[in-house]
């Protein structure tokens, strides 16, 4: 059984959504490069000063869930459009305190 058959179906809402999807994948796209630029300073980081950067951690976490939220939303997974049509994401799940290294 379709899920869509209590909704109204038209090809501009289809189109509409395709829409706000693309864009989600291009933010998608430069969170990705977010990414690669913080996790490669906060390895610098680490290795000048043995250990990690707090803010950075939580930033990285924020990202995290905020591609979360865009691919659940691009999937069809989740109806409500992700920041900056939204509040923020808050963090999905928590960093873990310690970071292990073996």
């Amino acid at each position: 059984m379709n899920d869509t058959e209590g909704t109204k179906l038209t090809r501009g809402k289809i189109g509409l959504r395709l829409l706000y999807t693309l864009l989600y994948l291009i933010i998608l796209e430069v969170l990705k490069v977010v990414v690669q630029v913080t996790v490669l300073f906060q390895f610098v980081y680490l290795l000048i000063t043995q250990k990690y950067s707090e803010p950075l951690k939580e930033f990285s976490n924020k990202v995290a869930t905020y591609a979360y939220r865009i691919i659940r939303y691009a999937t069809l997974n989740e109806n409500e459009k992700p920041f900056p049509f939204h509040e923020f994401p808050k963090e999905v799940e928590k960093p873990d305190d310690q970071v292990l290294f073996d």
